[in-house]
């Protein structure tokens, strides 16, 4: 075969010229077997004609009826035909043989002859019905004869056949085996040996090429293969050293990332993070020197929040920049990390840094959450390049920057809003007590005033009694203030804070307190205390103030809803018509149980004392309400002490 061809081409060509050879033999063989069917049958079928004959004689003798003789004769004369036409069907037919058609032509001559004899009316003479009989026997006899002699010729060449396909047989198999050893087996050898070479070392193996097919295209690949090794052998050590800087930049970089980040995060300031920030990426991307610039709201001044190395009196200059006065301080909404080289930048601000010696700047963006807050840029005295790894270090960093100065600003903002608040509180508390009083004395003033001067001593004393109970009243709200803000608690157990609020209560009014303590729960948070035991405290001030109460009981139920109840045996007042004298006090409440998500209800008629009782949520937070308080006549009520 070729040399060209593939090795799928000659499996087919040989598998084809081995297939088309045992079709022919196949078809043969049937051809030989469908001959013997035939003529075997043919042979019966003449053979049938010897019986007919003698049944048509005696027949005759035993003088039967002329229709069944008839019968007889139409079934002889079927059989003859059957052997002229033959039947495909069965399959029964004459073979082409020349002496067996001549035999046949005899024996078919013979019976047109007789027939008229068999049907003759009188029947003809015993010895001549015998005669004909015997003679229409022997041509019989002579054309099975013949046949006999063409199906053992038929037969030999069938044996033929099978001993030829036997031999096809073995040869086919022997061709298949030496096919496969010199396409296949022999090119596997050589692959294998040059694999087990290669396997040892010995990258300069190669294997010969001399054919064109699939083995010989495996061969060239591994030819290549083995090239490519042995190159990449010959270049292995400068690679690895490449790789391993490669990876020690990276190393350095995801360091430099961490420590800066841990910076940040430790930072107290914006200007301590600024400046240390400027310093650690300066060291880290060996710049010259670096700025951090921070942009107003409007982005259209850029602030220059701390630099390290840049020379003073371009920090003078560039303290405060506008946007787009120079390459610095000029980003757009879209602006990217970018290396701007200084000298062929035509701002005369740009010049500045080209006096200074600087020769490369690179500029990039900070940016928090799509919004640009500022910039750091790093200078070069030499032009400079940045890979994509350096320019996605310094987008992290400048990332990470954004969120610490955020952080800082929010913490601010927080820390100002907590005083704020503080604020509004004593300004309120100082609003609904202490303004008050001062109210009230200025009005007694005013009586007193008018009382001397008309000189009336009763009025006169009645306005100095009530003086002095304003500010007896007025100094005890003071006091009273200065408990609530020194108020802290520093450990997971309130009880000990309530028994000190009872302590400060008892020593003010005289009245006796009772604290009761009652279930498990999980402690609460201590700025959630603080503001319960304010509410405490100003339930315990509306009892100083108007109860006139004998006796206070506080109680403490824990559990997954904590509830606090504090009862006195006061005077009370209905409920219905308002909170009475105390509602200023009661308003402060509600708005501190808002503000942990908790529920106040105050129950009280008169003659029969007042109940406040505070129910706070599963998990109550100061600053807003993230629960709901559940309703506090749905929970057991607590026992009450005498």
């Amino acid at each position: 075969m070729p040399q060209t061809a593939s090795l799928f081409n000659k499996l087919v060509r040989i598998g084809a010229g081995l297939l088309l050879v045992a079709l022919t033999s196949i078809a043969l063989t049937l051809w030989v077997t469908w001959q013997l069917e035939g003529g075997a049958a043919a042979v019966n079928e003449a053979g049938r004609l010897r019986m007919q004959t003698w049944r048509l004689v005696s027949a005759v003798q035993a003088g039967v009826p002329r229709a069944e003789l008839q019968g007889l004769v139409g079934q002889f004369d079927q059989s003859l035909a059957l052997l002229r036409t033959g039947d495909p069907s069965r399959p029964l037919f004459m073979p082409s043989d020349a002496q067996v058609k001549q035999r046949f032509a005899v024996v078919e001559s013979l019976w047109n002859g007789q027939r008229p004899q068999w049907l003759a009316e009188p029947p003809a003479p015993t010895q001549a019905l015998l005669k004909a009989a015997g003679e229409f026997v022997d041509a019989s006899d002579r054309l099975v004869l013949a046949l006999e002699r063409h199906l053992s010729q038929l037969t030999a060449i069938l044996n033929l056949f099978q001993f030829g396909m036997m031999a096809l047989a073995i040869g086919a198999a022997v061709l298949m085996l030496y096919t496969g050893y010199l396409y296949v087996i022999s090119p596997l050898n050589r692959l294998s040996q040059g694999l087990r070479k290669v396997e040892s070392g010995e990258f300069a193996t190669r294997i010969e090429v001399d054919t064109a097919d699939e083995f010989g295209q495996v061969a060239a690949g591994f030819n290549r293969m083995a090239g490519t090794l042995q190159s990449m052998y010959q270049g292995l050590e400068s690679q690895v050293e490449a790789k391993t800087r490669h990876i020690e930049a990276q190393r350095l970089r995801l360091e430099a990332l961490y420590e800066v980040s841990a910076f940040l995060a430790q930072a107290g300031s914006i200007s301590e993070l600024a400046r240390g920030f400027a310093q650690r990426v300066r060291s880290v991307m060996k710049a010259d020197a670096a700025a951090v610039r921070w942009s107003d709201e409007a982005n259209q001044r850029y602030l220059m929040l701390a630099s390290d190395c840049f020379p003073q009196e371009l920090v003078e200059v560039e303290r405060s920049l506008l946007a787009g006065a120079c390459a610095c301080g000029n980003l757009q909404a879209d602006a990217r990390t970018r290396v701007i080289p200084i000298l062929s930048h035509a701002e005369a601000p740009v010049r500045h840094c080209a006096r200074a010696g600087y020769e490369s700047l690179v500029s990039v963006p900070i940016r928090l959450q799509q919004r640009l807050l500022g910039e750091f840029n790093l200078f070069f005295r030499s032009p400079v390049t940045l890979s994509a790894d350096e320019t996605e270090l310094l987008d992290a960093l400048a990332s990470h920057l954004a969120s610490a100065l955020e952080g800082l600003r929010t913490a601010a903002l927080e820390r100002e809003a907590a005083v704020s608040d503080e604020r509004a509180l004593l300004a309120r508390n100082l609003h609904d007590s202490i303004a008050q009083s001062l109210a009230f004395l200025k009005i007694q003033v005013q009586l007193l005033r008018t009382a001397v001067q008309r000189n009336q001593p009763a009025q006169t004393q009645t306005a100095l009694d009530e003086l002095d109970t304003g500010l007896r009243e007025s100094i005890g709200d003071v006091r009273e203030l200065l408990i609530h803000f020194r108020t802290r608690t520093n450990t997971d157990n309130i009880e000990q804070a309530l028994q000190e609020t009872l302590q400060k209560f008892q020593h003010q009014t005289g009245l006796p307190t009772q604290l009761q303590v009652r279930g498990e729960g999980l402690p609460l948070l201590p700025d959630v205390q603080v503001q319960v035991l304010h509410v405490l405290q100003e339930a315990l001030s509306n009892v100083r103030k108007h109860a006139r109460a004998r006796q206070v009981n506080l109680q403490v139920l824990k559990g997954a809803f904590w509830r606090f109840v504090v009862h006195d045996d006061g005077i009370g007042f209905d409920a219905s018509q308002g909170h009475g004298p105390s509602h200023v006090g009661i308003n402060i409440m509600r708005e501190r149980a808002a503000g942990i998500g908790a529920a106040l209800e105050v129950a009280s008629e008169p003659a029969h004392g007042t109940t406040v009782t505070l129910t706070l949520p599963p998990h109550p937070v100061q600053g807003g309400v993230t629960t709901t308080a559940p309703n506090p006549a749905q929970l057991p009520e607590p026992v009450m002490g005498a």
